[in-house]
């Protein structure tokens, strides 16, 4: 695990979830992280097209709330993105509207300051987005890979011949697995991966730091002591024995994330209005991420203050760098017990043993990622939240919150980032069995 590789790794900031795919595999690339659309990796006219992309997807993840022009604009959007059902099962190869809009965009030297930076170094070649993994297929790169960032994926994921296309795919769940397949992608390009989680977070290949920090959620989403008599031995042989002891350092930790293009963010304050005894007497802490976005830092911050809730007993987490708020981000989760955000990519930190409770989702994708979370028993939809202080612990106090919260660190997965490096250093990966190097 140790020998050194090296990858081009390929994202874009268009929300945070694709740059929150790649931001794990930063060690192995070369020359960092590039993002398509910005000077380093584009021509003057790409970039001016993939700002008014960013800006357009941004107003409309945001409209939805606006009157009758928000649900025509977040509906056309969403139309684009479209996933349609799994079942039947059928043959769903053939390219569709937007395969043809990037093929024509590529033909027209879309992506070719990327390819001449690439092709002059030949390492491996990673995307988190579907765009610079066509441009990459277009180019005939030899060893490029793609991070799939969501449980199911439309098809613009594939390119407009997928048999013959090189593009191998890291896939982060079951699912997505099955999409990949159904659109004409061959088994033998699909790496059953895992989404990348942070090493900060994990630890090393042993995964030591989650397994010493889970121990601990474990106890602080279990205070009826509802989950332990069922699961205690289980725990203990996963976890590890030195682990099992409670250190009760703390208290109860509500991490509340809004979406990447800050959707949602008025939850954010709801939440603080249900739980405002709690905080006050200092039996839960509440975190509100803001994300880039400084308006929604300044909307936590003013609504907290008119709230009546002092600054320093809600933390608002907000960095206007990709890089730094990761940094803080992966910090802030190692002591967060419930993740509370809509269904992005942050449904597979379910598999950081952290249960995830979710507000309605946005677009088709998250539709999925909800479908998947509840499949395998980590998320929980949430209730009405200007009443979570009596629903949100009523679940604590059954034991339901301990429940999803290892049922997503046994049946989802954490070891995605060690597995694309496995992928990147022998072309091939080892199909595991035990939850700890899943």
């Amino acid at each position: 695990m140790s020998e050194k590789v090296q990858a081009w790794v390929v994202s874009i900031s268009m929300g945070l979830g694709h740059q929150r795919a790649t931001y794990p595999l930063r060690d192995i690339a070369y020359q960092g992280i590039q993002l398509i659309g910005e000077k380093e990796t584009s021509s003057e006219e790409d970039i001016k097209l993939w700002e008014k992309l960013r800006n357009s997807y941004e107003f409309i993840s945001k409209s939805k709330k606006i009157p009758i022009i928000g649900p025509l604009l977040f509906g056309l959007l969403d139309r684009v993105q479209n996933i349609p059902p799994l079942y039947p099962l059928r043959d769903m190869s053939k390219p569709v509207l937007s395969n043809t809009v990037i093929t024509n965009f590529i033909k027209k030297g879309m992506g070719k300051t990327l390819m001449d930076k690439v092709m002059a170094t030949p390492y491996p070649y990673i995307s988190s987005y579907p765009v610079p993994a066509h441009i990459a297929d277009f180019y005939k790169l030899s060893r490029q890979y793609c991070i799939v960032c969501d449980a199911e994926i439309n098809r613009g994921w594939v390119a407009n011949y997928p048999k013959t296309s090189r593009i191998q795919y890291f896939a982060p769940c079951g699912r997505s697995v099955q999409r990949l397949m159904q659109y004409g992608v061959p088994a033998e390009r699909i790496f059953l991966t895992g989404f990348p989680m942070p090493k900060e977070v994990t630890g090393g290949p042993d995964l030591e730091i989650l397994r010493a920090d889970l121990a601990q959620r474990l106890y602080y989403l279990d205070p009826t002591g509802r989950f332990w008599p069922y699961h205690e031995m289980n725990v203990a042989h996963f976890l590890g024995q030195e682990n099992m002891k409670f250190q009760n350092e703390r208290v109860l930790n509500i991490t509340y994330a809004v979406g990447g293009a800050g959707a949602l963010a008025d939850v954010g304050l709801i939440i603080a209005k249900s739980l405002k005894k709690r905080i006050l007497d200092g039996t839960v802490k509440l975190n509100l991420v803001a994300g880039l976005r400084e308006e929604v830092f300044d909307y936590f911050v003013k609504g907290l203050k008119e709230l009546g809730i002092p600054d320093d007993t809600v933390y608002v987490l907000y960095a206007p760098k990709a890089f730094d708020y990761f940094e803080k981000f992966n910090i802030l989760i190692r002591k967060t017990d419930i993740i509370w955000t809509k269904p992005s990519e942050l449904s597979f930190y379910a598999g950081l043993g952290i249960p995830i409770i979710m507000t309605q989702p946005i677009g088709s994708q998250e539709d999925f990622n909800r479908k998947w979370l509840v499949e395998i028993q980590a998320g929980i939809d949430m209730e009405d939240p200007r009443y979570a202080d009596q629903w949100l612990f009523d679940l604590l106090e059954h034991g339901r919150l301990a429940e999803a919260g290892w049922d997503g660190f046994l049946k989802g997965r954490k070891y995605g980032t060690y597995k694309i490096e496995e992928v990147i250093r022998t072309g091939t990966m080892v199909r595991e069995k035990s939850p700890l190097r899943r």
